[in-house]
């Protein structure tokens, strides 16, 4: 029986735009990587994630993966995080009919609906519906209801899914788009975008965004003084601790998604345990100080590699795809079981509501009075207390 390591080999934005959550995901990838291997390893043999940064840039991906498919000494092959490092990996991967197993991707294999590939995102099998859903649901029980819709979204392949899901919302209640625009990511000042959002006079502001430029939206929107009855959507970055501390109570009053947070009923075996570990060693690795968006999935993402490979005793590409499709995984995220396309069976998409910030400590993050879960009702911690208003956020 050999014992070489096990290679798994990936790209992470490790620098870049989407540095922050791509850290993250390697602290999390870490923490199993050791965790396995003090427990003795796979297949009798010791674990080694092999990760090359993408820098926040797709068009640098096929060349990693077509190094990393080359090299014989990489066992398996993996999915980093987000659509721009998951997606130009994808015709390698069909090609050489690898399992491959994505992080956090949105609709990645809509469209190369590839058998193979699954991923860690809980936003089910319609996820740009999935992701915005829950948003909509809360602005539709406003009284009076909210009518008419500005939607603001980055001008990246990422916002396609959840800007046609928000359509399909607003459609499914009723309510009409009367703005829609979108911005460059190197957008230095989002004032003017607010402006125009103003002389729209629309009810409800929808936003899809990246982390940088949704701090950069959020600002905006305190300067111009934007009145809403609801205001968020599908914003990457207020659910990173990083950027939870340097908005603070600009945050107030935004309806946002989420995907994981530390709530009694998402308390799954071996989570809290990882969150702690993570936790602790977050400021030495310069990741996220929360870690509770990117961390849970990532480290579920390597379970279900883990138990893909234990239950087959392989790293045949072909017999660890045949099991993941009719497999149930139990990972810190709960249950997982996959569907058509490589998405959960089930959506479980958070909605919540940033309540009672005061200042920009992390720790006020850690309560979750201040991060109100509105959808799904099951998890529900609170209600939509006030409309999102410059009054409210002074």
């Amino acid at each position: 029986m050999s014992t070489k390591p096990i290679k798994i080999g990936y790209s992470l934005s490790l620098s870049g735009i989407l540095a922050a959550n791509g850290k993250t995901a390697l602290l999390a990838h870490k923490l199993w990587e050791e965790n396995i291997n003090n427990k003795g390893g796979l297949l009798g043999r010791p674990v080694q994630l092999v990760c090359i940064d993408d820098q926040t840039n797709p068009n640098l991906v096929p060349g990693i993966y077509q190094k990393l498919l080359a090299d014989q000494e990489t066992d398996l092959v993996m999915g980093g995080y987000g659509d721009n490092s998951i997606k130009p990996a994808m015709p390698l991967v069909i090609e050489h009919k690898r399992f491959f197993v994505g992080l956090m991707g949105l609709a990645v294999n809509q469209e190369f609906n590839y058998e193979n590939y699954f991923v860690l995102i809980p936003t089910g099998l319609n996820p740009g519906t999935a992701l915005t859903k829950g948003f909509f649901e809360v602005a539709a029980k406003q009284h009076p209801k909210p009518e008419t819709v500005a939607i603001l979204c980055a001008d990246a392949p990422f916002s396609k899914s959840p800007v046609q899901g928000a359509k399909d919302n607003c459609a499914k209640h009723a309510m009409k788009v009367v703005f829609e625009e979108s911005y460059p990511l190197s957008t230095p000042d989002f004032s003017p975008f607010i402006r125009m959002v103003k002389q729209s006079k629309a009810d409800i502001l929808f936003m899809c965004s990246y982390v940088g430029d949704s701090i950069g939206l959020v600002k905006a929107i305190d300067k111009e003084g934007l009145q809403a009855k609801v205001v968020g959507g599908a914003m990457i970055g207020p659910q990173n601790g990083s950027v939870k501390t340097e908005l603070g109570p600009l945050l107030n009053g935004l309806v946002n998604y989420e995907y994981w947070l530390p709530v009694e009923k998402l308390m799954y075996p071996g989570v809290q345990e990882m969150i702690e570990k993570y936790q602790a060693r977050a400021q030495q690795e310069g990741t996220d100080p929360l870690g509770y968006y990117v961390a849970p999935m990532a480290y579920a993402q390597l379970q279900v590699v883990e138990q893909a490979i234990t239950a087959t005793q392989s790293l045949d590409d072909e017999k660890l795809a045949a099991y993941t499709r009719d497999a149930v995984f139990h990972t810190v995220v709960g249950d997982i079981k996959f569907g058509k396309g490589g998405g959960w069976t089930e959506p479980r998409v958070l909605t919540v509501q940033y309540q009672n910030l005061t200042d920009h400590s992390v720790e006020q993050f850690k309560d979750a009075r201040t991060q109100v879960v509105l959808v799904p009702e099951a998890l529900s911690s609170g209600n939509l207390i006030y409309p999102y208003t410059k009054a409210k956020m002074e």
